[in-house]
């Protein structure tokens, strides 16, 4: 795999990285990676929400120059941009939550389609080579609920209004790629834009509401028993290291080829990890070492997705990028964080280290 720390550092030591989202769970991971292999960080987010959110816990306001800022603010997002001067932006920042999407439809839209032209916006207005990789779902697809795994040029669609949003998100990126970093006058623009699609990522830092490994460890932690709604849905679990590592593999090469790889790719594990909620239960009490579980089939409840799988195959093929776990792997190393967590907070910043520098160096 060329995604090696020492093989990463080649590209991204010394560079300007503009990071959107570092405060939330993915991005602070990501930062954290970055900081690693010697980037110059400057982040644009909103506040941390509690004292145990990993942005915290890896003491983020000394990787990075943190702009603290609502997506939605075009002028503050424009201004930190044009400053920065960023040779690299990794646009994670997101309202990230299905079931939340429910309750603030048109703040999720505003969010994930309207905030993504806003950051496009800004490396528009950029004089100088910039290249950009803005993460998505692989809920933009429009979900048949079949076995077939979805291919990065199947439609795109979405059920409830997180999904649709990040669809949009998908329109809106592939028209500022025609309108304004068209591959045919990349001379001219010097900008390159590329879509990474993941989701139903798993790991250590997770405290979002509704989501559920931080729903079981939460429970876990309690000595309660873990509430679980849907247990035969099926999701592709995937550590969340593995799909930063391809967000920074295809950052890499869309800087030295950015004809070729100004395309969207599926991040995803193989086909034989789409497991049910409920394997996964079972598999995160086993490894906590107890507990139990119910489940609360309650009626009127937001239409979530049962069945999703994302064909990797364009990922393994271009990117030389593969998924290193299987979902049991990937469960370990989360529950085990977690166990850590609560025996040794303080311990946290070097086993964090620890993970990433084992799992990317392989």
């Amino acid at each position: 795999m060329v995604g090696t720390l020492e093989e990463l550092k080649k590209t991204y030591a010394n560079k300007r990285v503009f990071l959107t989202g570092h405060t939330g769970f993915k991005g602070a991971w990501l930062l954290k990676i970055l900081h690693m292999i010697g980037a110059e960080v400057m982040g644009y987010a909103l506040e941390t929400d509690n004292t145990e959110n990993l942005y915290n816990l890896i003491d983020g306001d000394n990787l990075c120059n943190s702009v603290i800022a609502d997506l939605r603010d075009a002028e503050t997002l424009t201004k930190a941009i044009t400053t920065f001067q960023p040779d690299f932006v990794f646009h994670l920042a997101a309202q990230p939550l299905v079931r939340l999407s429910y309750e603030i439809p048109a703040e999720t839209f505003a969010v994930n389609a309207i905030g993504t032209a806003h950051v496009l916006d800004g490396v528009r207005m950029l004089q100088k080579e910039c290249y950009t990789v803005l993460i998505t779902t692989d809920k933009v697809y429009h979900n048949y609920e079949w076995t077939y795994p979805y291919r990065e040029n199947d439609r795109l669609g979405g059920y409830d209004p997180y999904s649709a949003s990040k669809a949009c998100a998908e329109l809106v990126i592939d028209s500022y790629r025609n309108s304004f970093f068209n591959i045919k006058t990349l001379s001219i623009h010097q900008k390159a834009i590329a879509v990474g699609r993941a989701g139903n990522v798993i790991g250590g830092g997770d405290w979002a509401k509704d989501r559920l490994i931080p729903d079981i460890v939460k429970a876990l932690s309690k000595n309660q028993k873990i509430e679980i709604r849907n247990p035969n849905s099926i999701r592709p679990w995937q550590h969340v290291l593995e799909p930063l590592l391809g967000y920074l593999i295809l950052g890499a090469k869309l800087s030295l080829e950015p004809i070729k790889y100004s395309n969207a790719y599926n991040f995803g594990p193989a086909l034989t990890d789409a497991l049910p909620v409920g394997k996964m239960v079972d598999l995160a009490i086993n490894y906590w070492g107890n507990g139990e579980f119910f489940i609360n089939q309650l009626t009127d409840q937001p239409h979530e997705a049962g069945l999703l799988k994302l064909d990797i195959s364009k990922a393994i093929t271009e990117l030389n990028w593969e998924p290193q776990f299987n979902a049991e792997q990937a469960l370990s190393y989360t529950i085990n964080w977690y166990k850590s967590y609560f025996i040794d907070p303080d311990n946290i910043v070097l086993l964090t280290e620890k993970q990433i520098v084992a799992f990317v160096n392989g």
